[in-house]
């Protein structure tokens, strides 16, 4: 299996179906394919090779579904970059991958200059966009206009396809790397979940940087959907595409619910074309969810489980576990069911497996799981058992199957459906010149679900306040991955050997929940 064989069954089946539409472009799938063959032609001339990395910095838009398709169809492998990263976040990706060609549009074009000074072998920057390309950059549509469509490459099974690079625990980032077969397999197991009719219009609005966003993208091509664009979640732009393009499906992250049903532009709105809201990225509270069903009555909801280590989607809560008697027995609370192609492992310490009910850590295994950390052997072999992807999510199995994640093992923060690991925002904090102890850990909140909290101890006679921690610590990481609340002690509970005792920090925060994580 080949990413690109969708694009080539949606060419010979509705050329003139429009495949994308973003802003006031619309293309249909005969062009889309074009468009494709001569940028992958553009990018073998410019010494892309089976298996080299093609970085792309952009926000959602036709053009860099493009870039990926073409790199796909070229042999190469797509490096989505987080639009949200500092540029020495996003150099050292860069850099760690071996990238020699960067794809940017004009939000990013800015960034380009910083990015060649830090990455030496950043050899060629093409910019994809309406406004000039950056000086020393090339043309997207001077590229695609003046090269020789080529044929496809046709990379599968196992030969890698996508890049993803998270948050690391050891304060540095990691490169997921992922399969064709795999990304494909998890693709049509995804679609299976539900009854989700073909050729419908799918609204992007997670970002495409996130296997989340890249898995809708994946999804609605093997759909022969009509994929709309939305560059950065806005309500009310979100609100004007579905009513404009007849949207029919759609995939959010709980935050992003809650400024919709929140936002004054949903009053009066039906949204009568929306037919089903995937959510995922970090669990749904219980009001919230309420009031979603309350407003969006019509709406089939179903929730995503996963990771990028899975390529997305492992386990969906179906629509039928959202109804009000599924709700009056708490099955909403689940995180749901394993795909047709994934399989959910309960696993005590020693990796034996637990008893129904019983809580342990879950264990994932089916052709998504990654290829490994892109050249990190040992925390591959750390991360991988037998072919499970051990997600250090703890959690448990009721007699239905349903999976119920109930605290997270691993010291990792989901703030606004964002994966943030705490060592990289202590390496930040204790950067900083008087900190002498710093401990980050997520707390609840309302609107985000958690929040990056931190509690730091200074050196004698130091002299440091919240407001010059939050600044210095914006200067070397992403924003999202700031502490949003800051707390000053004298000490930090131990234990007797001298290990931080973090979940004493906690106690305070998440006491009388009956889960440990949001």
């Amino acid at each position: 299996m080949h990413l690109t064989q969708a694009l080539h069954k949606a060419r010979r089946e509705h050329p003139d179906r429009t495949a994308v539409v973003c802003a006031m472009r619309r293309t249909s799938y005969a062009e889309l394919a074009d468009r494709v063959e001569r940028l992958a032609g553009a990018l073998q001339g410019l010494g892309v090779q089976a298996g080299d990395r093609v970085a792309l910095l952009g926000l959602n838009s036709d053009r860099c579904l493009e870039v990926c398709y073409a790199t796909w169809w070229a042999g190469g492998v797509i490096a989505p970059v987080n639009c949200r990263w500092s540029v020495e976040e996003i150099a050292f990706s860069l850099i760690d991958s071996g990238t020699r060609v960067l794809v940017v549009d004009d939000a990013f074009t800015p960034m380009v200059s910083a990015l060649q000074a830090r990455v030496p072998d950043l050899e060629t920057v093409i910019h994809v966009g309406d406004a000039p390309a950056p000086e020393g950059g090339l043309s997207g549509e001077a590229l695609i206009a003046g090269a020789a469509p080529v044929a496809d490459a046709h990379r599968q099974g196992d030969a890698a396809a996508v890049l993803f690079y998270t948050g690391g625990t050891t304060g540095r980032s990691k490169g997921v790397l992922l399969s064709h077969g795999g990304l494909y397999t998890t693709t049509l197991a995804s679609i299976s979940i539900g009854q989700r009719a073909p050729g419908v219009a799918c609204l992007h609005a997670l970002p495409m940087f996130h296997v989340a966003g890249l898995a809708m993208m994946l999804q609605a091509m093997v759909a022969q959907d009509t994929q709309v664009m939305l560059p950065a979640f806005d309500p009310a732009a979100f609100i004007e595409l579905i009513e404009r393009e007849r949207v029919a499906e759609v995939a959010l992250v709980p935050t992003m619910i809650r400024r919709l049903i929140d936002h004054p532009a949903l009053a009066g709105r039906t949204l009568d074309s929306l037919e089903r809201l995937y959510y995922g990225g970090s669990s749904i509270d219980g009001t919230l969810l309420e009031q979603t069903i309350a407003r969006l009555p019509r709406v089939g909801l179903t929730q995503f489980y996963g990771m990028t280590e899975t390529s997305g989607i492992a386990v969906a809560l179906p629509a039928w576990c959202h109804g009000e008697e599924s709700r009056a027995q708490g099955r909403h609370l689940a995180a749901g069911l394993p795909t047709a192609c994934m399989e959910v492992r309960i696993a005590r310490p020693d990796g034996s497996e637990c008893a129904q009910g019983e809580v342990g850590e879950v264990w994932l295994r089916g052709p998504g799981v990654m290829l490994g950390y892109w050249n990190l052997p040992e925390a591959t072999a750390q991360a991988l058992q037998d072919g499970w992807m051990r997600t250090g999510d703890g959690g448990r199995v009721d007699a239905q199957g349903l999976l119920y994640i109930l605290d997270r093992l691993k010291d990792m923060i989901i703030t606004g459906g964002e994966n943030v690991y705490s060592t990289e925002v202590e390496n930040a904090v204790l950067s900083l010149p008087g900190v002498a102890q710093c401990a980050v850990l997520g707390v609840p909140d309302e609107a985000w679900g958690e929040r990056v909290h931190a509690v730091l101890v200074l050196q004698p006679r130091a002299s440091v306040d919240a407001a010059a921690v939050m600044a210095h610590c914006k200067r070397l990481i992403a924003g999202y991955k700031c502490p949003r609340s800051i707390e000053f002690r004298t000490e930090l509970p131990v234990s007797g050997a001298g290990k931080l005792l973090k979940y004493k920090l906690r106690e305070a925060h998440w006491a009388g929940r009956a889960r440990q994580v949001a």
